[in-house]
């Protein structure tokens, strides 16, 4: 005959290992609808709300229009999955440019660095002379 103590300890590990079952099958079934979400990899954010994919579990496909050309576009999954946990962007921002018009904004903010250096420079080398 088994003490309550051990009784329970069994009971307990039982309980452990139908939780860690339907765990597994609830993360298998998101997996199927869009990539799952990481949590412990996000970006920590002093918000009292929560993200939807956050209390989704998953990611998916987001549609987006981007602010430049227009264009429709599709944010993956995949995308917003290395945006939020690898990159750490904040937790309620989305995409709204195209690839293109990324590319383009980035490159006209370096011209503008590079012209606002170059004014410094030549402004440091009147006042030297």
């Amino acid at each position: 005959m088994k003490s309550g103590k051990q009784r329970r300890r069994e009971l307990k590990a039982r309980r452990q290992r139908k939780r860690e079952k339907i765990h597994a099958a609830t993360v298998a079934e998101k997996a199927e609808r869009g990539v799952a979400v990481v949590v412990t990899e996000l970006a920590p954010c002093n918000s009292y709300g929560v993200p939807r994919f956050v209390v989704r579990g998953y990611y998916v496909d987001v549609d987006f229009t981007c602010v430049d050309c227009g264009v429709q576009q599709v944010w993956t999954a995949a995308q917003q999955k290395w945006w939020y946990e690898v990159a750490k962007g904040y937790v309620y921002s989305t995409a709204s440019r195209c690839r293109a018009c990324r590319r383009q904004e980035r490159e006209r903010r370096e011209a503008a660095r590079r012209a606002h250096l170059r004014g410094l420079a030549d402004k440091r080398q009147r006042v030297a002379e």
